[in-house]
């Protein structure tokens, strides 16, 4: 068993080194940009996360620049990215190190999975990529290689299956050379081993892997089934009035999108007619708030927009007022407050295009 778990990783090496994509994270040990490309890389492709990456380096170079951002800065620069606790996380995490560790990177597994944000998969990372500690990671490339490969059929997202499959990882990393295996195995996993079409015939260990010989590839790895996600429906009350000025709300509490800004908001069970809408208390107080003397809907046809537990059906609604209030900010100045990627896409379309109508006009 040593020694196929040795062979395991040998191959998987030799293959990294021949295939690993020239990524800008993978040419340093530093703690600190390890930790930021693996907080981008959590539940985001590479393709995707890479212009992210580049934009944080360039903006805050070092975990004190980064800790001395403001956390709205850091919101608008991961706009777009999704999972804003991560981003909220990122900028605490950086806080303390700068404050508390003097910004100096935790050196151990143990140290690192106590920084907020910080979980097994990314301790794991940091820990054998800087520090040559062998600790595996496990994440879902991992399971999806060590799953066909083994022939394991317990559930990747059970508590059984977590602790199995990081046991079985933790047994095949070369103590040697820790950094480049848990790479080695991830890079194959997202680009070889791949959840549809894995290139089998040309595989390294299509000679060997369980999964293959019993044509069990697709049924593996095995996932439970996700609970029901639930349908929620949003009218944002876009609020335009003859000063150029515009309402925006900061999200509170501990829901999605936390500390992020959108339109006032009224969320319903179902989609609402403009009669309807009207009638409801929330809008008739902010209604008499803001003195609207309008109301149009913008787009019949609700926006959908999937979250890991929600489906949400968003209408925008635009309410003309002669003339906001205090609250109310430049539309001006709009894009300079993060938003979640629903509110900025629509603020992209509606401002741009009403800017551009009335300078035509003029």
């Amino acid at each position: 068993m040593q020694k196929s778990n040795t062979e395991f990783s040998k191959k998987l090496i030799v293959w990294y080194l021949a295939h690993k994509r020239d990524l800008p994270w993978r040419t340093t040990v530093i703690p600190y940009y390890i930790w930021l490309s693996e907080i981008i890389l959590q539940q985001t492709r590479v393709e995707q996360g890479l212009p992210y990456y580049q934009a944080f380096v360039s903006a805050y170079p070092t975990v004190k620049k980064l800790a001395n951002a403001s956390e709205q800065d850091v919101l608008k620069l991961w706009q777009g990215l999704g999972y804003y606790s991560r981003a909220r996380n990122l900028h605490a995490t950086a806080i303390f190190v700068t404050n508390e560790l003097n910004g100096i990177f935790p050196t151990s597994y143990k140290d690192l999975i106590k920084l907020k944000g910080v979980g097994d998969y990314t301790a794991s990372a940091i820990a054998s990529i800087c520090f040559d500690e062998a600790t595996a990671v496990v994440d879902g490339n991992v399971y999806r290689v060590l799953g066909r490969y083994f022939g394991v059929f317990t559930p990747i997202n059970s508590s059984l299956g977590i602790k199995e499959f990081k046991t079985l990882a933790q047994q095949l990393i070369d103590a040697d050379n820790p950094g480049n295996h848990n790479q080695a195995i991830m890079e194959f996993g997202a680009r070889h081993c791949k959840p549809q079409n894995p290139y089998c015939e040309v595989c390294i260990f299509n000679d060997s892997c369980v999964a293959l010989q019993q044509k069990k590839v697709s049924e593996l790895p095995v996932k439970l089934k996700k609970t029901k996600v639930k349908n929620i429906y949003f009218n944002y009350i876009v609020v335009t009035s003859n000063n150029e000025k515009t309402l925006l709300q900061k999200r509170t509490g501990k829901g999605i999108w936390q500390n992020l800004y959108e339109f006032p908001l009224i969320e319903t069970e179902n989609i609402l007619k403009i009669d309807e809408l009207k009638s409801l208390v929330d809008f008739q107080d902010l209604s008499k708030k803001l003195e609207i003397n309008s109301l149009v809907l913008y787009n019949e046809v609700p926006i959908l927009h999937k979250l890991s537990h929600r489906n949400i059906y968003t209408r925008f609604w635009i309410a003309e007022t002669l003339e906001n209030n205090d609250e109310a900010i430049s539309i001006s100045q709009i894009e300079t407050y993060p938003v979640p990627k629903l509110i900025g896409n629509f603020i992209t379309t509606f401002f741009k295009l009403k800017e551009s109508g009335q300078k035509q006009k003029k």
